[in-house]
């Protein structure tokens, strides 16, 4: 494989990337912070070696086999397991050979940088990958997952990972959490509370989450006023296993608090499999609220994702189940859909919100304002689509002159595919250094004042937005 460039991203004019050079080598080795993603905990708490390179790189990334399912190549081919268990490719040295045969398609895009990055700089592959050396980088990729060098826990040291926050279901028992902090590995792994499960009614499988919660919980669910005494309950739980945040997953950010007895009679008619697609919608918009409600009880900071509408193949979900690459964006309103829940909750100061979209029209027009004005509100970086060279380009170009800088809360990865961590942080860090480089070219800012803000918005902020400090403590104290 070809050595990486190392002033890749960077401007070609002589002056910014010189720059951007500076700046980059200062921030380069910061410890990582890594404060919402999807990767499985028990990898961390088993410690077990990766199983072979199909099984690390490209079964659990969505972003691979979209791609290649993009091109007409089946899902079936690629071992992506079905729902109801029925026959897929299960050699995975025919998967990835399909893989390194198709690896042109990811020129130009996140997955094909992030992927050259883990390759070269993670496990020192030096052969390009293609059809014909297709097998001899599976054999090295494989020598190596068997080594203790690549062990998982391994791995997130070398990585110099400082914490990592998963995502996990109000249903989940946490057993993986309290295995990792009952061992004797000093690696901050923490839960993320994630309760969509459970709060959107127009879930297929909602009545089984409900049975799920009421299991783990001990108490029963037989109306909305125990459902929010149980939330409550697994919230405290969370916080006391390490959480630091909550997590909500919406198509609209539309949040409006109805009355106690109109929340009562949608959540009794979603118990006996009554509720409508109105019901659902006002019941995540009361939810939203409630949430923050108890938000400002328990500190948790609270994160909302919102803009996508997710499964949209319907065969793919049907077969194949969620999260297989078929969630496409749609425009997202703010202004007025957020209206209440920011005058009701955004003027607090000991509560906090980050907002995430994948919506790049309401970047300059809509939160950047919202953000540069409430206290409580600061801007999640660009996310999912946007998680690119150009699409993290693109957010600082359209938000920092009306929200600033420290209205935002660094980078986060927000990915399944462990390896790639380094990765998207590294080019998260060249994309930082290079748009400040500009800015001081033109002089903007100074070059000491990029260097403050570039750390801040490597390290700095992220830690300040979820209250990381506090954690690590707790988490070390934990370990005494």
């Amino acid at each position: 494989m070809t050595k990486l460039n190392k002033y890749r991203f960077f401007n070609p004019d002589p002056t910014v990337r010189s720059i951007a050079s500076d700046l980059y080598e200062s921030v380069k080795n910061l410890p990582i912070i890594s404060p919402h993603g999807h990767v499985d905990p028990t990898i961390f708490s088993e410690n077990k070696p990766f199983t072979n390179p199909t099984d690390l790189f490209l079964i659990p990334d969505h972003y691979v086999f979209r791609m290649l399912y993009s091109q007409g190549i089946a899902l079936e081919s690629l071992g992506i397991p079905t729902i109801d268990g029925s026959s897929v490719e299960s050699d995975p040295i025919k998967i990835w050979q399909i893989f390194a045969d198709n690896w042109y398609l990811f020129a130009g895009t996140p997955t094909g940088v992030w992927i050259s990055h883990e390759l070269h700089e993670i496990f020192k592959i030096t052969l390009p990958l293609n059809s014909k050396n297709a097998r001899k980088i599976y054999d090295e990729l494989q020598e190596k997952l068997n080594s203790p060098e690549y062990l998982p826990r391994t791995m997130f040291d070398s990585f110099n990972i400082e914490v990592i926050s998963t995502t996990d279901a109000a249903e989940d028992n946490l057993n993986a959490h309290k295995t990792i902090r009952d061992s004797n590995w000093n690696g901050k792994v923490i839960p993320c509370f994630r309760p969509d499960s459970v709060t959107d009614i127009s879930k297929q499988n909602w009545k089984t989450n409900i049975e799920n919660l009421e299991s783990v919980s001990g108490i029963s669910i037989t109306n909305y006023s125990s459902f929010l005494e149980v939330l409550r309950q697994r919230r405290k739980f969370f916080i006391e296993n390490g959480a630091v945040a909550t997590d909500h997953g919406v198509l609209s950010p539309y949040a409006h608090l109805v009355s106690n007895l109109d929340a009562e009679k949608i959540f009794n008619r979603a118990l006996s499999g009554k509720q409508n697609k109105q019901d659902a919608d006002i019941f995540t918009a009361h939810m939203l609220m409630k949430m923050a409600e108890m938000s400002i009880d328990d500190g948790l900071v609270m994160q909302i994702h919102a803009g996508v509408l997710r499964n949209h193949n319907q065969i793919i979900s049907d077969k194949f189940g969620f999260d297989k690459g078929c969630d496409i964006p749609v425009n997202t309103e703010y202004t007025r859909n957020m209206q209440e829940f920011l005058n009701r909750f955004g003027n607090d100061k000991q509560f906090k919100v980050i907002l995430f979209t994948v919506d790049e029209n309401v970047y300059s027009r809509e939160l950047a304002p919202l953000a540069g004005h409430y206290p409580a509100l600061k801007l999640g970086p660009a996310w999912w689509f946007n998680d690119s060279i150009e699409g993290m380009t693109r957010f600082r170009e359209y938000v920092i002159e009306t929200a600033g800088f420290y209205n935002t809360v660094g980078f986060n990865d927000d990915t399944r595919a462990f390896p790639s961590i380094p990765a998207r942080h590294d080019v998260a860090r060249r994309v930082d250094a290079n748009f400040l480089a500009n800015k001081v070219a033109r002089h903007i800012i100074d070059k000491k004042d990029a260097e403050k803000i570039i750390k801040a918005l490597t390290y700095d902020l992220v830690k300040e937005a979820y209250n990381l400090d506090s954690v690590i403590c707790q988490l070390a104290d934990m370990k005494k």
